[in-house]
């Protein structure tokens, strides 16, 4: 660090790998998906990615496909993933699992809301992202004080990650699909104590040999 850098704490969000539910075009939610082949196989292509970048600590949601993401990495660090609760996806209710056409036909007037302004969304039995986006920031917050000047890792999900982002850079609502996040993808941000966050990478995926694209 050069003499008038200041002291700062880098970041690394990073979205799970690929699971059945993705591929099948459903909400998951809590739902529990473990990584499918071509999932692990990015966990392997990120792992090999971000170790040159010397990781002090990973946190992760405790969903299977955020664990199994964060685990090869994990083992080639030897350092533990901890599971933190403020990382876990947003909870969707009865959409958990179904596929998106079927609620679009089901539920039209609130398919149309996750389309254009998901902050909106108000699901019986589901979390909202107000609620998501600052237990989300909170973890964010305490984790980032608890290791200043190291490197973390955090894995997660789209729809917590792009909260979480929101709050950091203080974008206001709605930001959900102006935010792109992929599956095992990786951004960096910088979190300096005076001048808080600041969004240095953005949905790296260079490393990864397949990648489907989700766009809804």
């Amino acid at each position: 660090m050069g003499v008038n850098e200041p002291a700062q704490t880098r970041i690394i969000l990073v979205r799970h790998g690929e699971c059945q539910g993705n591929i099948e075009n459903r909400f998951r939610g809590r739902k529990d998906y473990p990584l499918n082949e071509r999932g692990h196989k990015q966990a392997l292509e990120l792992a090999s990615e971000l170790k040159g970048l010397i990781p002090d600590v990973i946190y992760s949601s405790p969903l299977k496909r955020a664990i199994e993401t964060a685990t090869p990495l994990a083992e080639m660090l030897s350092i533990n993933v901890v599971p933190d609760e403020g990382l876990n996806n947003i909870s969707l209710g009865n959409w958990e699992g179904r596929l998106k056409s079927t609620i679009s036909r089901e539920y039209p007037e609130d398919w149309q809301t996750w389309l254009s302004n998901p902050e909106k969304l108000r699901i019986d039995g589901a979390e909202t992202f107000q609620s998501v986006q600052k237990r989300a920031f909170d973890s964010l917050c305490r984790i980032a004080e608890t290791h200043p000047h190291k490197t973390i890792i955090l894995v997660s999900h789209r729809t917590t990650l792009k909260p979480l982002i929101a709050a950091s850079l203080a974008i206001p609502e709605p930001y959900f699909w102006k935010i792109h996040i992929d599956t095992a993808s990786y951004s960096i941000m910088i979190y300096h104590k005076e001048r808080g966050f600041c969004l240095y990478r953005l949905n790296e995926t260079k490393h990864l040999s397949e990648l489907n694209i989700e766009w809804t």
